[in-house]
């Protein structure tokens, strides 16, 4: 499996990103797909998640109702739509597929642990 995240940039506070993840592999339909960030200086944290048997969706506490994550399965995408940007969302942004056929709990998909593939990281800058 493959990953290839998209869709960084520079943006200012209150504004929308779109990042993008495209992934390969005939079995993109069984993957959990999770979205992860690191700041500089800071570990990497969860962000966001989708699971693979029913599209549920599982947020941080610091991004929801600002972030929403989807997935579209016939193009082997899975989206982060970010809106109301703020300074402390800036980070490195990577995609991440578990491709366990196993229900996690939400606590445990929110450890890198249980994805074991990565996309490469796309950088997001909000400025003040």
């Amino acid at each position: 499996v493959q990953l290839q995240a998209s869709g960084g940039g520079l943006v200012q506070a209150g504004g929308s990103l779109r990042l993008s993840c495209a992934a390969s592999g005939r079995s993109f339909t069984s993957y959990t797909m999770g979205w992860f960030r690191q700041a500089p200086g800071k570990e990497r944290e969860f962000v966001a998640r989708i699971l693979w048997k029913d599209a549920s969706t599982y947020y941080t506490d610091s991004v929801k109702g600002r972030f929403t994550i989807s997935r579209d399965n016939a193009k082997n995408t899975v989206s982060l739509q970010m809106n109301t940007l703020k300074p402390e969302d800036t980070a490195v942004y990577y995609c991440a597929a578990s491709t366990y056929r196993y229900y996690f709990s939400d606590s445990d998909y929110r450890t890198s642990s249980v994805y074991n593939y990565w996309g490469q990281g796309t950088q997001v800058t909000v400025s003040s």
